[in-house]
C-alpha cells in the first residue's frame, strides 16, 4: 500500500474542515487566492461555489470583496507582522442593504512548508447588532415609562397624604386624629421612596438620600420647634433594592414617630439619630434618641399598631430587634446577619 505524504494528508484534512464548516470560512494562499470556501460562506454571500476556487479574494462575486484595507491586513498577517482579530467592516453589495461583518484571520500550517496559508473567518453581526439596539431601545423606553409611573405614584401618594392631614384637622376625636396622622406619615414614607426611585438607576435606592428626605418630611409635619428637636441621619453609602427600602423606610417612620411622641415630653430638647451600616450581606439599622428613656411598669405605653408594623417588617427582613437604654434615651436596633431572627418585641413602643 502506497504511503500518503504527510503534507498531502494535512492539506486534504484542512480542505475538508473548511469546506464542511458551518461557519463562513475562506482558505487563502499568501497571494490571497481562494483555495477553498465553506458552503456556508457561499450561501451567506450568494456566491456560486463552482466559481470561487482559484479566484483572487477581490474577484469573488461582483467584486464586493475588493477592499484595500482588508487586503492590506491579510498581507500583513501573511508576513507575520500583524493579525486580524475582530476587524469590523461594512460589506456592500449592489442593490442590497449594507451588512456589518466581523472578520478574523490567522496563518495556518497545512503541511506545505513552502507556502503560507491564511484562514479567514467571517461573521455577519448585522442582525445581532440590530437586535441589541432594539433591546437597548426597549430597556430605555421601559425605564422612562417606569420613571414616569413612579413620579405619578409619588404625586398621587402626596395627594392622599394631604387628604389624610386635612381629615386629621377636622376630626374631634384625639385618638382618630392620631391614627390619621400616623397614616399620613406612612403614606409620605412611600411617597418619598417613589420620588427616590424616579431618579435612581437600576432599581437600587441610596438609603442616605432616602432616609434624609423621609426624616425631613416627618420633621416638617411633627416638629413645631426645629431649634428644640432635630432628626439626624448617619448612613453609609449603602444602596438596596426597592422592596427592601420600602420596609426599612416604614421601620424608620414608625420608630421616629414613636420617639417624637414619647421621648420628649414637656418641650424637652433633644435629637433622634437614624444610623445604618452594612458590610457584605450584614447590616444594622438603629434609631436612637436622647430623651427620657424607656418607662417601665405602669408608665410604659401599651403596644400599638406601630409596634406590630415594626416587628412584622423586621421579621420579613430576617432581622433581630434589640431595645436598649441609650443613657439618656432609648435605642432600637435591627440587625441582619447569618443567624438573624426576631428575638425581642417592642413592648414599650407605640
Amino acid at each position: 500500500m502506497q504511503k500518503i505524504p504527510t503534507a498531502h494528508f494535512e492539506a486534504a484534512s484542512t480542505l475538508a474542515v473548511v469546506v464542511s464548516s458551518n461557519e463562513p470560512l475562506l482558505f487563502l494562499s499568501d497571494d490571497q487566492k481562494v483555495i477553498a470556501a465553506s458552503a456556508s460562506f457561499c450561501r451567506a454571500f450568494d456566491i456560486d461555489p463552482k466559481t470561487v476556487c482559484g479566484q483572487s479574494l477581490s474577484e469573488i462575486g461582483n467584486g464586493e470583496w475588493a477592499m484595500p484595507q482588508l487586503a492590506s491586513l491579510l498581507t500583513a498577517t501573511a508576513s507575520g507582522s500583524a493579525t486580524i482579530e475582530a476587524y469590523e467592516i461594512d460589506f456592500q453589495r449592489p442593490n442590497q442593504k449594507t451588512r456589518h461583518l466581523v472578520v478574523n484571520a490567522r496563518t495556518l500550517d497545512d503541511g506545505d512548508i513552502d507556502h503560507i496559508r491564511l484562514l479567514l473567518a467571517i461573521t455577519d453581526v448585522t442582525d445581532a447588532r440590530a437586535e441589541a439596539r432594539l433591546k437597548d431601545d426597549l430597556v430605555r423606553d421601559n425605564a422612562i415609562l417606569l420613571q414616569e409611573v413612579q413620579h405619578r405614584v409619588a404625586n398621587s401618594l402626596q395627594i392622599i397624604a394631604s387628604v389624610l392631614m386635612q381629615s386629621a384637622r377636622r376630626v374631634q376625636s384625639e385618638e382618630a386624629r392620631g391614627h390619621l396622622h400616623n397614616a399620613h406619615h406612612r403614606v409620605m414614607s412611600i411617597a418619598a421612596l417613589q420620588r427616590q426611585l424616579s431618579t435612581s438607576h437600576g432599581g437600587m435606592v441610596e438609603l442616605r438620600t432616602y432616609f434624609t428626605q423621609l426624616c425631613q418630611s416627618i420633621g416638617a409635619s411633627m416638629i413645631a420647634a426645629p431649634d428644640r428637636l432635630s432628626i439626624q441621619v448617619a448612613v453609609d453609602d449603602s444602596a438596596v433594592a426597592a422592596d427592601v427600602s420600602v420596609r426599612l423606610g416604614l421601620v424608620v417612620t414608625e420608630l421616629v414617630i414613636n420617639a417624637l411622641k414619647h421621648a420628649f415630653p414637656d418641650e424637652r430638647t433633644g435629637a433622634i439619630v437614624i444610623d445604618y451600616r452594612s458590610s457584605g450581606k450584614d447590616w444594622t439599622l438603629s434609631v436612637t434618641d436622647n430623651g427620657i428613656g424607656m418607662p417601665a411598669g405602669r408608665d410604659a405605653p401599651k403596644a400599638g399598631l406601630g409596634t406590630g408594623i415594626v416587628e412584622a417588617l423586621a421579621k420579613s427582613l430576617n432581622g433581630d430587634i434589640q431595645l436598649s437604654d441609650a443613657g439618656p434615651g432609648a435605642a432600637v436596633t435591627i440587625s441582619h446577619g447569618e443567624s438573624a431572627g426576631l428575638r425581642t418585641d417592642l413592648s414599650t413602643a407605640a
